[in-house]
């Protein structure tokens, strides 16, 4: 078995000629397992491992403006650039330069009349984060608590769009993407993506409770249900349990607890569809994940790559996903296959049985099964490249370790 994934080398650029033909062997020991939570070497490994800086993996450079205006019909790029030399081409109502970059979204005006132009939308960037507890899900707070989004890395172009929410005190994955249409593809409640949750409650949970979480409750915004619960033991009144859930309303989880009885002293989410939170990963940290990875995503919720559709503009209305995720009403689409079966597989944590009965959906509202793809669960490529990068690096001596460093630059 490969060596298991350092938490320094977790968001280290990858060589991307090298491994993208190359398929994903998930290792077990890479995510977080809800025996993890519930032994304490979640809480031991996050304390002792340092963060590390990460930066995100270089981008693409933009076109030049004249070659992008001799596209346009506009004219030759050496006419183009004896334009610019004349001050006739604006960007921005700014004066433009010669080689100067434009990126999707800038307002090209030449003799003061705006210019239609076609360009490349910027690929789509997506990062797993590890949410600790005191951190709320908002670019603004009133009450100046500590946000999210100050511990993610820059965008220049665009910004992160989180997919749902966690509440102040949930901690556990959540998920960012540069692009609004996945993020809202991945809340929408069609495609009932599942989220699993390691829950620790005062008290046990007889067989009736667990039954009546199951079939549903009744709360002030409408009937919720969990789609499983597995026991994980604990200690003295503290009972830890698994469970999944395809909607994610604001406190949700935790109201469906306390509508039976039981408060809830911890939440942490450990899986959203087939992303699972991994390991090394300390809290307050990020990772990319690599294009295999995002394409995953993309198939789960049937979503086109930006080289294979238009870019649109975001639907701002769609992300109203408070508490552990998005919004979900249509108890139809609840289903589907969310990484279905008995837990298991490299490295994935499926839906693990409990007393929850298995739902039937309709083939096109499924979520395809990671266990029969190449990636085993989503981000095990960017891991594996990760580890891979790592190993090639320390068996060069000093002039890995200045590659590794030459690397992390942006």
């Amino acid at each position: 078995m490969e060596d298991n994934l350092l938490p320094e080398d977790v968001g280290l650029p990858q060589n991307d000629a090298e491994q993208k033909d190359k398929v994903s062997v998930p290792v077990a020991d890479d995510v977080i397992a809800f025996d993890d939570i519930v032994s304490g070497r979640f809480d031991d490994e996050d304390a002792n491992v340092a963060l590390p800086k990460r930066v995100l993996l270089p981008q693409a450079e933009q076109p030049k403006l004249h070659k992008v205006l001799a596209q346009a019909g506009m004219g030759s790029r050496l006419e183009m650039e004896q334009l610019i030399l004349e001050g006739r081409i604006s960007v921005n109502n700014e004066p433009a330069h010669i080689g100067q970059r434009i990126q999707l979204g800038d307002q090209v005006k030449v003799n003061g009349k705006p210019i239609k132009y076609r360009i490349a939308p910027p690929p789509t960037r997506v990062i797993a984060y590890h949410k600790p507890a005191g951190e709320v899900v908002t670019h603004d707070d009133p009450q100046n608590r500590p946000t999210v989004f100050r511990k993610l890395p820059k965008l220049y172009q665009g910004k992160w769009q989180s997919v749902g929410r966690l509440d102040l005190n949930t901690e556990g994955l959540l998920l960012f993407s540069s692009s609004g249409d996945l993020a809202n593809n991945l809340m929408h409640p069609r495609f009932g993506l599942e989220r699993e949750y390691a829950v620790r409650v005062l008290g046990r949970l007889d067989k009736e409770e667990k039954q009546k979480l199951l079939d549903g409750v009744q709360l002030d915004d409408g009937l919720a249900q969990f789609g499983s619960i597995e026991d994980g033991g604990g200690e003295g009144a503290n009972c830890w349990y698994k469970v999944t859930i395809s909607e994610g309303r604001n406190r949700e989880v935790r109201r469906m607890l306390e509508s039976v009885g039981h408060a809830v002293s911890r939440l942490i989410r450990i899986r959203y569809g087939a992303m699972v939170l991994p390991k090394g990963l300390k809290r307050g940290a990020w990772m990319e994940l690599g294009e295999s990875d995002i394409q995953a995503l993309m198939r789960a919720v049937n979503a086109a790559s930006p080289s294979q559709r238009p870019a649109s503009r975001p639907d701002r209305g769609a992300n109203t996903g408070g508490g552990e995720g998005n919004r979900n009403r249509n108890r139809g689409n609840r289903g589907g296959n969310q990484n279905g079966g008995k837990s298991g597989g490299r490295g994935m944590s499926g839906r693990s049985g409990g007393q929850a009965q298995p739902r039937s959906n309709a083939p096109d509202n499924r979520q395809p099964d990671p266990l029969k793809t190449s990636q085993g669960y989503i981000g095990a490529d960017s891991l594996n490249q990760q580890r891979q990068q790592r190993r090639a690096s320390s068996g060069s001596g000093s002039g890995g370790n200045g590659a590794r460093r030459a690397s992390r630059r942006p």
